[in-house]
């Protein structure tokens, strides 16, 4: 299936603009939700219902609104959004670069593929399109600096942060949740509030040593799937049947370590050096 577009506009830094388009970057598992059945069996339908005039209400009807104080709401047309013009509304406007050991994933909402917008420059014979060789420099510049671009961008009637980078033959950008939006961490109970227990010289040689042989140089994400999802799936096959449905099971869970030392030492003794996987 085809990346979507969700957006089209350019990317601007200095006074180099480079026509762009945006595309969806991920997809939906095939068993990442279910749907909610009555107990006759019968999908269930959302309707939108307002209760004051206790009727359903249609599509064509439903406006945006904000709640200024209790029931009272300040509509938005969608005139009033259009009219609220942005640079960042049809422009990814770069605000700065920063290297890339500075980006913290920790604020990465979503994430998106960035291609060029070849369809708004005409392409000379045997030439490349402007747009093309100015977005390959982009992406040369980033990958060869070890840079991360970070500006703002509207997307779906809000401005985001976000973040663009170099990956395999093109750019992804992230969207970024604002700091306002990330809970500090002095503010979670049960890490702020647990008291910092020493640790001992053997204990963090041991674990550096268990670190170590479970580190492969390359990391090859294609290795893993969703087991859930498979044994999921089985069940949904063997019930559509009428097959006797069999669960697969795992061990059972392992015990809180009592014994830092211990564990970390049998650890060690399960993983050796020859498994760890080298470069190509």
């Amino acid at each position: 299936m085809a990346a979507r577009t969700i957006w089209k506009g350019s990317i601007s830094f200095g006074l180099v603009n480079i026509p762009v388009q945006v595309f969806v970057a991920t997809q939906k598992d095939e068993f990442s939700s279910f749907n909610q059945l009555d107990e006759k069996g019968h999908k269930i339908k959302y309707k939108k219902w307002c209760p004051i005039e206790e009727r359903e209400i249609p599509w064509s009807e439903i406006k945006k609104g904000y709640e200024i104080t209790k029931d009272n709401y300040v509509v938005l047309e969608k005139e009033d959004l259009e009219n609220i013009k942005l640079k960042t509304t049809h422009t990814i406007e770069i605000n700065e670069f920063i290297d890339s050991e500075e980006f913290d994933p920790l604020f990465i909402e979503k994430t998106y593929y960035i291609g060029p917008d070849t369809g708004m420059t005409k392409k000379k014979k045997n030439t490349s399109p402007p747009t093309s060789k100015a977005y390959s420099l982009f992406v040369k510049i980033l990958n060869e600096t070890n840079k991360v671009a970070i500006g703002k961008v509207v997307l779906r009637d809000k401005e985001h942060l976000v973040a663009l980078r170099s990956y395999q033959r093109g750019l992804i950008m992230h969207q970024l949740k604002y700091l306002d939006e990330i809970k500090p961490m002095d503010e979670v109970e049960g890490i702020s509030s647990v008291q910092q227990p020493k640790v001992e010289d053997k204990e963090l040689s041991l674990g550096k040593t268990l670190v170590d042989n479970l580190t492969n140089e390359q990391f090859d994400i294609g290795k893993y799937s969703d087991t859930y999802s498979k044994e999921v799936k089985k069940l949904i096959e063997a019930k559509s049947k009428g097959q006797k449905v069999t669960i697969g099971k795992e061990e059972d869970k392992a015990e809180d370590t009592t014994n830092l030392l211990e564990a970390l030492k049998a650890s060690i003794d399960l993983k050796s050096k020859p498994h760890r996987q080298k470069k190509n």
